[in-house]
């Protein structure tokens, strides 16, 4: 599950590990708590099953910061807000280029290695089958009105499903940094008081929920309440402040576990746009 591989969140001396969305296991509680606890996180799962976001969020907020409660909820306190030179970051033993130009390594490393079959399949193909030049061509053609539709017509979203459902089957370091980067934004998401609602891990899985071609994995949230104020014309600073963190908190999170960021390009898009 998401959380396995993030570990235990640390809060008032309480341990909490939420696999699943909300269908959690809560250590080091009395188990009347224990027991009240999980049934108001099932509810919580219930209604965000049905899109009844207000009353998850309802829910989720009653037992916050109360005994026996949630008290991880919206716990996190941001620190004060300052730009840094690069030279600041330097010396803090933070690598810029590493944390705010991800380059996914693995899918271009796929990538690369698909198109090199590709072009031996063919010089293959072309002599086992003894094809005439006028028939290569009308391939190539074919292959290439095939990949242009792609491209206009899904964004390159076959494409991408392509080289993530390859890179999630044969390189359980990709999937691994797939699901660490996802954690990340869904366990800030959670600390800061924006209440996850779901999550997908490929862009199989996201086709298979949402139906869309353009995603490799991604957290959704409840975020009624920005809307709200977006649609109002006046976004707090608190509230941008808390959705900047969790856009960030991919990139962030595999900087600490890995030194460096390959995933995120597009959160970080986002925020500059």
């Amino acid at each position: 599950m998401l959380f396995h591989s993030v570990g235990l969140a640390q809060c008032s001396q309480k341990y909490v590990v939420f696999p699943s969305y909300y269908r959690c296991v809560v250590v080091g509680s009395s188990e009347t708590a224990l027991l009240r606890r999980r049934q108001v996180l099932e509810q919580v799962d219930s209604e965000l099953s049905s899109g009844n976001e207000r009353a998850a969020l309802s829910l989720v907020k009653d037992l916050q910061g109360t005994p026996g409660g949630l008290r991880c909820f919206g716990a996190a306190r941001q620190v004060p807000q300052r730009l840094y030179t690069l030279d600041e970051l330097k010396l803090n033993g933070i690598n810029a280029a590493s944390l705010l130009s991800p380059t996914d390594a693995t899918l271009g490393s796929i990538e690369r290695n698909l198109q090199i079959a590709g072009v031996s399949g063919g010089i293959v193909a072309w002599r086992a089958l003894d094809l005439s030049s006028q028939q290569l061509f009308y391939i190539s053609l074919g292959l290439l009105f095939l990949w242009t539709l792609d491209l206009v017509s899904f964004n390159g979203g076959i494409g991408s499903l392509v080289l993530d459902t390859i890179g999630h089957t044969f390189s359980q370091r990709y999937h691994n940094r797939v699901v660490q980067h996802e954690a990340g934004h869904f366990l800030v998401a959670y600390l800061v008081g924006i209440l996850p609602r779901g999550y997908t891990l490929s862009s199989l899985e996201a086709l298979q929920k949402e139906g869309s071609l353009n995603i490799q994995a991604g957290s959704a949230f409840v975020d009624f309440e920005f809307l709200e104020e977006v649609n109002a014309g006046k976004v707090s600073a608190t509230m941008l402040n808390r959705f900047s963190c969790i856009a960030l908190a991919g990139v962030a999170t595999e900087y600490l576990l890995y030194g460096y960021a390959e995933g995120g390009l597009d959160d970080i898009s986002k925020m500059v746009w």
